[in-house]
C-alpha cells in the first residue's frame, strides 16, 4: 500500500536537495512518537487529577469542607466518577481492538493525527463543563465515552510506527528508553492538571493539556514518517544509505505477502499472544490499581503522618514517584530480555518480584514520608517493568513472528489485542477495589499480590520454553569443546 510522504519531511529535503538517511529518520520516528504518547498520557491523566475537585472534602460527618461540582458533589459523587472512568475504559478497551484493525490497513500518521486532534477536543470539551456551567452527568458521560474512543488510537499506532523502523538487535532496551513516553505523560499531565487546578477546575486543567496533544498531533501530520516505504526505502539510494546503521527496519526484504494485513484470527493465533495478553490484563490491574490508590487513598496510607497531608496538589506529586519507578522498571526489563533473548522469563521475573513489593508497600508506606516515597519508587519499578515490556518489545516481536512467514502487518493488531485486553484489567481493578476496600484495605493489597501471581503464572509455559532453549543451546555450544578430548582419548 502506498504512504505519501510527510509534507514537512518533503520540504526539509527539497530546501537541502538531498534525503533524510536512515538513522535521521529512525531518530525522528523515535522522538516524534514518544511525543506523541506522552501527550496521550498526559491528556488522559488530568481527569484522575481533577477527580479530587469535582468530588467535595468532607469532614467525618459529612460537612463540606471545600470543592464539588453538581452531580458529583452528592454522596454519590464517587460512584458517578466511577461509573465514568468505567465507561471511558471499557470504549478504549474496545476501541484498541478496532484501531488496530485498522491501523495495519490505513496510514498510520493520519490515523495518528485524527486520533490526536480528537483527544485534545473532547479533553478541552469536558473542561468546557466548568465554563458553561454543565450539571448533566451525561454530558460527561458522553464526553469521556468520545474521548475513549480517540484515545484507543494512541498505542497501536506509535508501536506500530516504531516497530516498522527498527530491527529486533537491542528492541527490548530502546524501547524500554522510548517506553518512558507513559510515564513522561503521566507526570507531566499531573503536575499540569495540578498547577492549574487553582484557576477553576475546567480553566486550564483540561484546555492545556487538550491544546497540547492537537498540537503535537499537527505535528505527527506535517513530519511522521510511518514506515520506511513512505519516504522512500524502496529507493536503491536509501537502502544503500542504512547499510551498517543500528537497527536495521522490519522491512528490508519487503514482499508482496507484507502487503497483506493479518486479521484477528490470525493473530491470535500466533504463539504467545494470548498468554502476553492475559498476563498484560492482570499486569495492568495491579499498576493502574496501585496508582489509583496512590492517588486517591492517599489519605489513608498517612494519616500517622498529617504533617505532610496538605493539598491535593502534594498527593499528585507524591504519586509520580510511582511513575518514575516505571521509567527504571522499563529500561531494565527489556535491556534484560535483549541480553537474555528471553521476554517471557523476564516479564515473569519482574511480576513475580513485584509481590513482596505490594506486601511491604501496604504494611510500611504509611510510616514515614521516606518509607512512603522509596517503596511507591521500588514497586512502580517492578509492577511497571513487565507492562512496559509487553506494550512495546513484546507486541513489536509478536507482531512481526516468524509464523506470519514475512507479514510484518500484524504489528497494530498484535498491539491493539494484547493492551486491548489488558485496557480491560484498568477498569475491573479500580472497580473491584470499590467494593472490596468497604471491607478491608488489607484485602486490597491482597488482591493486587494475587493478580501479580496469577499474572506471573500466566507466563509458565514460554518461560519453561524460554529455559529449555537456552539450556539446549548452552548444551550445543559446550559439546564441541568436549569433542577433541573424546578422539585423542580413542586414539
Amino acid at each position: 500500500m502506498h504512504r505519501a510522504k510527510p509534507p514537512g519531511i518533503h520540504l526539509f529535503e527539497c530546501a537541502q536537495g538531498s534525503p533524510l538517511s536512515l538513522r535521521s529518520c529512525q531518530a525522528l520516528v523515535l522522538i516524534l512518537t514518544f511525543f506523541s504518547y506522552a501527550s496521550y498520557r498526559a491528556a488522559r491523566k488530568t481527569m484522575s487529577v481533577v477527580k479530587g475537585v469535582l468530588y467535595p472534602k468532607t469532614s467525618n460527618n459529612y460537612v463540606v469542607l471545600y470543592g464539588g461540582w453538581a452531580p458529583f458533589d452528592s454522596r454519590d459523587g464517587t460512584a458517578l466518577l466511577g461509573d465514568i472512568d468505567l465507561a471511558f475504559l471499557a470504549i478504549y478497551a474496545i476501541g484498541m481492538f478496532f484501531v488496530g484493525h485498522i491501523g495495519d490497513r490505513v496510514d498510520l500518521r493520519v490515523l495518528l493525527t485524527i486520533g490526536m486532534i480528537g483527544t485534545g477536543f473532547f479533553t478541552a470539551a469536558f473542561g468546557a463543563g466548568y465554563w458553561l456551567n454543565v450539571h448533566s452527568f451525561y454530558y460527561f458521560l458522553g464526553i469521556q465515552l468520545i474521548a475513549g474512543l480517540f484515545q484507543s488510537t494512541g498505542l497501536p499506532s506509535v508501536v506500530a510506527v516504531v516497530g516498522n523502523w527498527f530491527g529486533k538487535r537491542k528492541r527490548g532496551l530502546i524501547m524500554g528508553i522510548w517506553n518512558a513516553h507513559t510515564s513522561v505523560g503521566n507526570i507531566s499531565g499531573s503536575l499540569i492538571a495540578a498547577a492549574l487546578l487553582k484557576f477553576g477546575w475546567g480553566c486550564w486543567s483540561f484546555v492545556i493539556p487538550g491544546a497540547i496533544i492537537a498540537l503535537v498531533g499537527l505535528i505527527m501530520f506535517l513530519f511522521l514518517p510511518a514506515s520506511p516505504e513512505s519516504i522512500g526505502a524502496e529507493d536503491d539510494n536509501f537502502k544503500d544509505s542504512g547499510k551498517n546503521e543500528i537497527g536495521t527496519p522490519l522491512l528490508e526484504g519487503h514482499t508482496e505477502v507484507a502487503e497483506k494485513a493479518v486479521g484477528f484470527i490470525e493473530a491470535f493465533r500466533i504463539p504467545g499472544v494470548v498468554p502476553f495478553a492475559l498476563c498484560l490484563f492482570f499486569c495492568k490491574l495491579v499498576a493502574y490499581t496501585f496508582l489509583c490508590l496512590s492517588v486517591f487513598v492517599f489519605h489513608f496510607l498517612v494519616t500517622k503522618i498529617i504533617c505532610w497531608w496538605r493539598t491535593d496538589s502534594t498527593a499528585v506529586v507524591l504519586s509520580t514517584l510511582f511513575d518514575l519507578g516505571g521509567v527504571i522498571g522499563g529500561i531494565l526489563a527489556g535491556h534484560i530480555s535483549d541480553r537474555l533473548d528471553a521476554r517471557a522469563l523476564t516479564a515473569a521475573s519482574f511480576t513475580f518480584s513485584g509481590i513482596p513489593a505490594l506486601f511491604l508497600y501496604g504494611v510500611f508506606g504509611s510510616i514515614s514520608l521516606y518509607w512512603n516515597i522509596t517503596l511507591m519508587f521500588i514497586t512502580g519499578m517492578l509492577v511497571n517493568g513487565p507492562y512496559a515490556l509487553i506494550t512495546t518489545a513484546v507486541s513489536a516481536y509478536l507482531g512481526t513472528h516468524s509464523s506470519l512467514r514475512g507479514n510484518s502487518r500484524a504489528l497494530a493488531t498484535v498491539t491493539a489485542i494484547i493492551d486491548g485486553t489488558g485496557s480491560a484489567g484498568t477498569a475491573i481493578g479500580p472497580l473491584l477495589t470499590g467494593y472490596i476496600s468497604a471491607k478491608s484495605w488489607t484485602a486490597v493489597f491482597t488482591m493486587l499480590m494475587v493478580a501479580a501471581l496469577i499474572a506471573g503464572l500466566l507466563l509458565s509455559t514460554l518461560v519453561m520454553a524460554e529455559v529449555s532453549a537456552k539450556l539446549e543451546s548452552w548444551w550445543s555450544a559446550a559439546a564441541p569443546n568436549d569433542l577433541p578430548v573424546s578422539s585423542e582419548g580413542g586414539a
